[in-house]
């Protein structure tokens, strides 16, 4: 989430300036003027929202046995890396404008190139007359590790497994190799290059340590095989303890964060929204996204988070995902058992810096029991009741609850004021609950007959426990859905 303070008037307008990333600044912030031009207020109308798509309750979840006698892996270790804070200085700019980052990069000069990776791969025979190999990677003190695989060639038949070796987690991660090809040329035909966009990252387990797995099948030729892994992602805290590794930079944020599960009138809301987790430039990275549905109720798992967050196809493809990750009671602070990651990546449809957009189309289903949310991309009345449902530093699931205050357009990290046909943004003042780092892309939704469809996401703002009375900035989902998103979510609509 981006941070912003009151620091500027220009004639009637208010003109807010970026500060810093996750948790507000510690001086109080002034209150935003009201807009100058009085907006009409307009009935909504049936035709201007999408329903919402309930699946049903959540199923239950399945661990994913080993179906493969496990290989003696090969082993690459990495030292401990010491001072995070030195590894983060030259990132320093990007981390005050940005996601809440839980990850850093780190070379692996043992694997950096083909030559170097096969020449640690010790093949066995395999069922089918194909043959396997494993490696093993330890980075050592690490929360979790994602293996940045680099891919010029793979064989056909190729599969590529991620798994830990300790137990971590249960299972085993499989792709196919034409499924990772599929990967990296979506990101070139997206004009992304270089070998970022050739890198296919792997999930992480959890632990100091993953595995990647190759079995290649029979008649398959090692000259067709040019992968490396020259780098991965170190976690420097999990994702489920970054609110608590951060929490002193808020001081009081256990005490203004509403636990989401002390509202079950949200409880549909709630199986929307996901904690994201990606990597941009070896580092690793927490959001929120919503799932969204479309007017066919096609169950195709459209996606929306911000442009700040993820804003290029190469990032798109790193995203996992998790899914009712929330409390299991009201303040209890202990995690839902049924959380479910998915893995796999998403296809970026749409990314617009104007409202701070970015709407993907997820490469894997949606877990049962997610709920797909409705949008309403009619005229929002000024003073209008609004409640965001979010992930704030990667914790459990939060909400806020407010009014939109005014409209506003940002850009180059200032906001100001402006109307309601001109705005592009929607600023919104917190009677309870507030937003911070990590909360980033997560979804505003507007009560309406009886039900609440998502009208924005976030982009950042100045409210925190120190300073609740601060304003945030959403992203205005009917612009964007009139720019762009109708193609997918309403083919053939005209307002």
């Amino acid at each position: 989430m981006l941070r912003f303070s009151l620091r500027w008037m220009v004639g009637a307008s208010i003109v807010l300036a970026l500060g810093a990333c996750g948790g507000g600044s510690d001086k109080a912030a002034e209150t935003p003027a009201e807009p100058t031009t009085p907006t009409t207020p307009v009935i909504p109308s049936a035709t201007d929202r999408i329903e919402p798509l309930d699946t049903g309750l959540p199923g239950a979840v399945k661990s994913v046995a080993q179906s493969r006698a496990p290989l003696a892996p090969s082993s690459v270790r990495l030292g401990p890396i010491g001072d995070v804070s030195r590894l983060l200085d030259g990132q320093r700019q990007t981390l005050q404008r940005g996601p809440q980052q839980i990850g850093v990069s780190r070379d692996v000069a043992l694997t950096a190139t083909r030559q170097d990776l096969l020449a640690r791969l010790q093949w066995t025979a395999a069922d089918g007359g194909g043959r396997r190999a494993a490696i093993s990677f330890t980075s050592d003190g690490a929360r979790g590790v994602r293996l940045g695989v680099l891919v010029r060639s793979l064989p056909a038949g190729t599969v590529l497994r991620f798994h830990a070796q300790a137990g971590v987690q249960d299972g085993a991660v499989t792709v196919t190799g034409e499924q990772v090809l599929q990967t990296l040329q979506r990101n070139l035909a997206a004009g992304d290059a270089g070998d970022a966009a050739r890198t296919y990252w792997g999930p992480d387990f959890g632990g100091a340590e993953t595995t990647l797995e190759l079995e290649l099948p029979a008649g398959a030729l090692l000259a067709e095989l040019d992968i490396a892994v020259p780098t991965l992602s170190h976690f420097f805290v999990a994702p489920g303890d970054a609110a608590e590794a951060t929490m002193a930079k808020v001081g009081e944020a256990g005490t203004c964060n509403i636990d989401v599960s002390c509202r079950p009138e949200l409880a549909s809301e709630s199986r929307s929204v996901a904690r994201m987790i990606f990597v941009r430039n070896g580092g690793s990275y927490l959001c929120t996204g919503t799932l969204v549905n479309d007017a066919q109720g096609s169950t195709t798992p459209y996606f929306l988070s911000a442009h700040h967050c993820i804003s290029t196809q190469t990032v798109a493809s790193t995203l996992t995902s998790d899914w009712f990750y929330h409390s299991t009671a009201c303040n209890s602070g202990s995690p839902n058992p049924a959380t479910q990651r998915v893995a796999g990546g998403a296809v970026l449809l749409y990314a617009d810096a104007a409202t701070d957009t970015s709407f993907m189309r997820l490469n894997a289903p949606a877990p049962q029991g997610t709920v797909f949310a409705g949008s309403y991309f009619g005229s929002l009345p000024q003073s209008a009741s609004v409640v965001g449902i979010h992930h704030p530093k990667g914790d459990l699931q939060k909400t806020s609850s407010g009014v939109v205050t005014q409209y506003s357009n940002c850009a180059n990290e200032l906001c100001a004021t402006s109307t309601a046909q001109l705005g592009r943004f929607l600023t919104v003042g917190w009677s309870q609950g507030i937003t911070e780092g990590g909360s980033s892309g997560s979804g505003l939704f507007y009560p309406l007959d009886g039900k609440r469809y998502l009208v924005g996401q976030l982009y950042g703002g100045s409210a925190s426990c120190i300073d609740p009375a601060g304003r945030d900035q959403y992203g205005r989902f009917d612009t964007a859905f009139r720019a762009s998103l109708k193609n997918w979510l309403m083919p053939g609509y005209t307002p």
